[in-house]
């Protein structure tokens, strides 16, 4: 796949940077003039729901959410990285040209993707889902992150629109949400809060997702663009604060669970710390023994706690 194309379309997101960038996408982010809040650093995660390479990153994200969460307010905007399909360009002729990168990515980054929405459901644009998630974080922060997880759940794994309102009241019920008042939020001021996430990132020069800045209190910031191993996000971090203290975690199966209802083979090797085969092994034994709940995709599989969904 030329260069070219991946800069034309940004669905077809680049495994080597790690990134999904829009087209005449800015080349550097500017400064955040926003300061840290009560706590010691601010994490701002410019992100899409269909954005392959922020699924790609979520074991990291948990991670830092385990160890560092003490430390850390973390700010979840969304960037619009597919406002429809009229940009098209670089031989990209629709949505079916996504389904076989999208397999592709999925290897990269060992986490399960089914391509087959893009030739079975293909999505219109990602701005519906992306404003449903501006609604749910009216309601409740904590449960929009869960929910952006279930919708993404349903996009990679399911093969699910999400552009569809259907598919969004699934994911709503799933974590809790109030549906009445999300489609309420959703047809009026979630909008706006929406096109402020755009502003802001146009402001800040966010040229593609996953993009995220660490501002301490002074103001002072570390930008990690793209995906990139968790010890990247741990050394801005501890750049801006040296003294941040890592939060010790219990790292069996029972305990992760009860903080994470769902969990990749991925997920589970980088939040427990055992190796990748091992690990699967065992989710697959406690499938066995009914103590979770499978998901099989031609990608690989993700694993679910029974019962209402926690993320």
């Amino acid at each position: 796949m030329s260069k070219d194309t991946l800069v034309n379309n940004p669905l077809l997101c680049d495994p080597v940077t790690g990134t999904c960038e829009m087209p005449e996408g800015n080349s550097a982010a500017k400064g955040v003039a926003e300061k840290a809040g009560d706590q010691p650093l601010r994490m701002i995660y410019f992100t899409d729901p269909i954005c392959s390479s922020c699924w790609g990153i979520e074991p990291q994200l948990r991670k830092l959410k385990l160890e560092y969460g003490d430390s850390l307010q973390m700010e979840y905007r969304m960037g619009g990285l597919l406002p429809d399909w009229n940009y098209n360009a670089g031989g990209i002729s629709g949505p079916k040209d996504v389904a076989v990168h999208w397999d592709e990515v999925s290897v990269h980054y060992d986490m399960p993707i089914d391509g087959d929405v893009w030739l079975e459901d293909p999505l219109a644009s990602s701005f519906p889902p992306s404003i449903a998630f501006k609604a749910a974080q009216i309601q409740d922060d904590a449960k929009a992150i869960d929910f952006l997880r279930a919708l993404r759940e349903q996009l990679f794994l399911e093969k699910k629109n999400i552009t569809r309102w259907e598919q969004v009241v699934v994911a709503a019920n799933r974590v809790g949400l109030d549906t009445e008042q999300l489609k309420e939020d959703v047809e009026g001021r979630a909008k706006q809060i929406f096109e402020e996430d755009l502003l802001l990132a146009r402001e800040l020069g966010v040229r593609g997702f996953p993009t995220i800045f660490f501002i301490d209190q002074e103001g002072s910031q570390e930008l990690v663009y793209g995906s990139k191993p968790y010890a990247f996000y741990e050394m801005a971090i501890l750049k801006l604060h040296p003294k941040a203290e890592k939060m010790e975690y219990r790292k069996d199966w029972q305990s992760l669970f009860s903080k994470f209802s769902s969990m990749t083979a991925r997920e589970f090797a980088e939040l427990s710390g055992t190796p990748r085969k091992d690990g699967e092994l065992l989710l697959d034994e406690l499938t066995e023994k009914a103590a979770l709940t499978k998901v099989t995709t031609k990608n690989g599989s993700l694993w679910r706690l029974p019962g209402p969904s926690r993320q």
